[in-house]
């Protein structure tokens, strides 16, 4: 399982707009091929700042089978007029789970 950690930087004044268009995409990443789970969090030091974790089966189910495609299309749509700069993205590995 790979953990995807997207970090996006919002306009000032767009979060309750985001916050709508990420809570409507959420339902593109239950159907998306391979996507286990996709929780939103805001940083409470920088309110402006929001990391997506999205856990996929593999990192070609991201990569691959979903950047680019229509649903992609159709998030990026619902959410990058927000953005203040491209997101920062990474894949992680589970490396231990001590409790």
């Amino acid at each position: 399982m790979i953990l995807e950690i997207a970090q996006i930087d919002l306009k000032p004044g767009s979060e309750a707009d985001f916050e709508a268009g990420i809570a409507k995409a959420a339902e593109i990443f239950r159907a998306a091929k391979g996507c286990r789970s996709f929780a939103v969090r805001r940083s409470i030091e920088k309110p402006q700042r929001y990391r997506l974790l999205i856990e996929w089966d593999s990192l070609e189910n991201h990569t691959k089978d979903f950047t680019g495609s229509q649903a992609w299309q159709d998030y990026r749509a619902m959410v990058s007029p927000f953005f203040e700069a491209p997101p920062s993205v990474e894949h992680t590995e589970l490396t231990l789970q001590a409790f």
